[in-house]
C-alpha cells in the first residue's frame, strides 16, 4: 500500500472510531462470547435469584450485630455477574465490598454508588499501586514490599493513604509472617503515611467448626494485632461467621454464603439457594444391550436404554469425570449421567421417563432447589465455590427479582 493510501486509511479508521465508537464497541462484543446469550439460541438457561442473594446478606448481617457485614464479589460475584449482584447487595445494605484484583475493583466502581468502599484483597502489583489508590480502591497490604510501595506513593502524593494490613495467622498463604509483624513493631516508621483502617486474617478451617486451628488463629491474630497500631479487626469470612461472636470482630467478609453455599456440614444449610440451571436436550436415541456411550466408551448398556444428549459440558463448568455420580432431573425424576462429559454436551439416561413425556428441546434440570451447588460439588468431588465460578459464559442468564423486589 502506498504511503498516501496508508495515511488515508488511518484517517478513515479514526473517523469511524470517533463517529461510531458505541456501535463498534457493540460489534466487538458480538464477536466474543456474550455474557447473556439469547434464550432461543442458548443451550442452557442459568437463573440467578437476586432476592435470594439479598436475603442471604440480611441473614448474615443479622447474625453479626456487633460487626460490619461486607460482601465479597470477587471472580465476577463468584461467576454470577457482579454487574447485577453488587447493586442488589448494596440495596440490601452492603456498603463494603471486597474483590481480589485491582481491575475487578475498577469494574465494580461503575456498578455501586461512590459511597461504598471497595477493598482489593491481593493489594496491587508494583506498577498498579497508583491506579489502585487514585481510583479510590483500598489495598490490602500482604507483605513488607507492598507496605513500602504504598508508603512511597503516600510520600509522593503528600497525604496519608488508607489501607488494610493482612496477617498470616497460620494458613501460609497471604499476609505478614510473625517475623514481619515483629519487624513492624520494632520499626513503626515503616507505616508512616499509611492509615490502617483494618487488620485482617483468614481462617483455614472455618468449615470444620470443631477444628482447634480456628481458635489458634483467633488467638494469633489478637497477639499480632496488639503489637501494631490500633485498628479494627477482621477474621471471619462465610463459614467463620457461624463459629460464633468471638470470631466476628469488627467486620465479617462473607462471599460463598451470599450465593447459597453451605457454611459447613454440621447441620442444615440456613442460606437460600440462589441458582438454577436448565439444559436443553439436543437428541434422544434408543440403545441396545452392549451399546457404549461417550469418549473412551467407558459406559456400556446392560439392556435396552433410552438416552438423551444435553447441551452442557465441561466448557460450561461440569467436570469431565463427573459422570460417575452426577445426574440431571426431569419433573422430580433423577436421570443418571452416562460416560464421560464432553466439552459441550453430556448424556443422561431417560429410560425411567415414559416415552412421549420427554422430547428433543425439552429442558432438564442440572441445578435446582433440591439438587443445588453443594450437591453437584459433592458428586464431582469438589466444593461449591469451584462449581459456581466454573459455570462459564455460554448460558442465557435470567436475573429474577430485580431491584423493585429486593
Amino acid at each position: 500500500m502506498r504511503l498516501i493510501d496508508r495515511i488515508f486509511h488511518r484517517l478513515f479508521v479514526k473517523v469511524l472510531e470517533s463517529k461510531y465508537s458505541g456501535w463498534l464497541a457493540v460489534a466487538s462484543s458480538c464477536v466474543s462470547v456474550s455474557p447473556d446469550w439469547p434464550a432461543h439460541r442458548a443451550g442452557a438457561i442459568l437463573t440467578v435469584d437476586l432476592a435470594a442473594i439479598a436475603a442471604n446478606y440480611r441473614l448474615l448481617d443479622a447474625r453479626t450485630p456487633g460487626a460490619l457485614c461486607a460482601a465479597v464479589v470477587k471472580a465476577d460475584a463468584y461467576g454470577l455477574g457482579a454487574a447485577q449482584v453488587a447493586p442488589a447487595l448494596e440495596q440490601a445494605g452492603a456498603r463494603h465490598f471486597f474483590v481480589a484484583h485491582v481491575d475487578e475493583g475498577l469494574a465494580l466502581r461503575q456498578w455501586v454508588s461512590p459511597a461504598t468502599q471497595i477493598t482489593v484483597l491481593h493489594g496491587a502489583r508494583p506498577e498498579a499501586v497508583e491506579d489502585c489508590v487514585r481510583s479510590g480502591l483500598r489495598p490490602v497490604l500482604n507483605s513488607l514490599e507492598q507496605i513500602s510501595q504504598l508508603q512511597s506513593l503516600a510520600k509522593q502524593l503528600d497525604r496519608p493513604l488508607d489501607a488494610v494490613l493482612q496477617l498470616d495467622t497460620g494458613m501460609s498463604r497471604f499476609g505478614l509472617s510473625g517475623a514481619d509483624v515483629q519487624r513492624l513493631a520494632q520499626e513503626p516508621e515503616r507505616l508512616t503515611g499509611i492509615s490502617l483502617s483494618l487488620i485482617m486474617s483468614h481462617l483455614a478451617c472455618a468449615d470444620t467448626p470443631e477444628n482447634p486451628a480456628n481458635a489458634d488463629q483467633l488467638r494469633t491474630l489478637q497477639t499480632y494485632a496488639a503489637l501494631l497500631p490500633k485498628a479494627p479487626l477482621s477474621l471471619a469470612a462465610s463459614s467463620g461467621i457461624f463459629l460464633g461472636e468471638a470470631f466476628h470482630q469488627s467486620l465479617v467478609r462473607p462471599g460463598a454464603a451470599l450465593y447459597g453455599i453451605a457454611p459447613n456440614t454440621s447441620g442444615p444449610n440456613p442460606l437460600a439457594p440462589v441458582v438454577t440451571l436448565q439444559a436443553h436436550i439436543l437428541q434422544i436415541r434408543q440403545l441396545s444391550k452392549g451399546d457404549r456411550v461417550g469418549y473412551g466408551l467407558t459406559w456400556q448398556a446392560d439392556g435396552p436404554r433410552r438416552v438423551a444428549t444435553i447441551a452442557t459440558g465441561y466448557a460450561d463448568g461440569f467436570a469431565r469425570q463427573g459422570a460417575a455420580k452426577g445426574c440431571a432431573w426431569f419433573r422430580g425424576q433423577r436421570l443418571p449421567l452416562l460416560g464421560r462429559v464432553s466439552m459441550d454436551s453430556m448424556t443422561v439416561d431417560i429410560s425411567a421417563i415414559p416415552e412421549g413425556q420427554i422430547t428433543a428441546d425439552d429442558t432438564v434440570d442440572l441445578l435446582n432447589d433440591a439438587y443445588g451447588v453443594d450437591a453437584l460439588a459433592a458428586a464431582e468431588g469438589t466444593i461449591g465455590y469451584e462449581v459456581l465460578t466454573s459455570l462459564g459464559r455460554r448460558y442465557h442468564r435470567v436475573y429474577k427479582n430485580t431491584e423493585q423486589n429486593i
